[in-house]
């Protein structure tokens, strides 16, 4: 682990923000921060679901770095808002490579983290001709150990939380709730499917840092909520259309040349860090940190900090 602690980068703004035509029905939105003239890195977002949000721009010095963020399909400001149809890994992958050849980068740098690290490792498996490196947080890769740790095996160490998840059901559906929140979620009925979908939601929230953070005093935006949780759900429904796949496998006989650092949190609940560790012996080139004092979240101090010294590592590999 670095010795430095590394900080955010203060507060910028963005020189560009865009929504591209993507197919018939989708309009993906990105921005555009830092230097205009700088070496490019794209941040892609988790959940499937969650969208971006301005504090990601800050893992990356705006002076040196091109800064571009994704909206993916039906999430943040891209639209429709939580439409599922056409939604799937490789639509994210082609609509990734798109904007790329829109910005006119012929390569760059690929951060992501959670769920943003399995579409930044599938990305770089198909466009590895334009990837200069991987910086990836919280390893997640769909396998179905992976997700039956999320959506039943957790409560060993989150019970409280996932009684709280499965309250909220009738009696007869908590023995999958996964299927039952799927029906509220998807409800034409509002008044069933926000509540569901805030529900759920908060049930990932709830787990996501090593120590509990304090309630926030934001106000929740149905919409939004009800989005992330619909794409969220539709993924894990079809195991985030890599089923059939072994990405570490891919990985290892098609990436190893390519510069990586992997930032896994040791109390990972949501992403546990075994599998960090299988991607860092299927890629032995790439520099595993495991931070001692955190859970899942990008946000936990120790977590930050490795973000920051990464992405501060890849300026002089450039």
């Amino acid at each position: 682990m670095q010795t430095n602690l590394y900080n955010l980068y203060p507060e910028l703004d963005t020189f560009k923000q865009s929504m591209i035509k993507v197919d018939d029905l989708h309009e993906v939105y990105y921005e555009v921060c830092g230097n205009p003239d700088g070496v490019p890195v794209v941040f892609l977002h988790g959940g499937p679901g969650s969208g971006c949000n301005p504090t990601q721009r800050r893992f990356f010095d705006p002076s040196y770095y091109k800064i571009i963020l994704i909206d993916q399909r039906g999430c943040g400001r891209s639209k429709p808002l939580g439409s599922i149809v056409n939604n799937t890994i490789d639509d994210l992958i082609n609509d990734i490579d798109l904007i790329r050849k829109n910005l006119g980068i012929d390569q760059w740098l690929v951060f992501g983290g959670s769920w943003g690290s399995t579409l930044g490792l599938a990305y770089a498996l198909k466009y590895t001709q334009h990837v200069t490196g991987l910086i990836l947080r919280g390893i997640f890769l769909s396998r179905t150990t992976e997700l039956n740790w999320f959506l039943n095996d957790v409560k060993a160490f989150y019970p409280e939380p996932w009684e709280t998840l499965c309250d909220f059901l009738p009696i007869g559906s908590r023995n999958n709730p996964i299927n039952a929140y799927e029906k509220l979620i998807f409800s034409d009925d509002t008044a069933i499917s926000i509540p569901a979908a805030i529900q759920w939601n908060q049930f990932e929230s709830s787990i996501m840092t090593l120590l509990p953070r304090p309630s926030s005093e934001q106000a929740i935006n149905g919409a939004v909520e009800l989005a992330r949780a619909r794409v969220q759900i539709h993924y894990i429904q079809h195991q985030c259309f890599v089923s059939e796949r072994d990405l570490l496998a891919e990985a290892s006989s098609k990436l190893s040349h390519l510069p990586t650092v992997i930032v896994q949190g040791r109390y990972d609940m949501v992403c546990p860090p075994i599998t960090a560790w299988e991607l860092k012996r299927a890629m032995p080139q790439a520099e595993l940190y495991l931070v001692d004092d955190a859970g899942h979240s990008a946000m936990e101090s120790g977590t930050t900090s490795a973000l920051v010294a990464a992405t501060e590592k890849f300026k002089n590999l450039s």
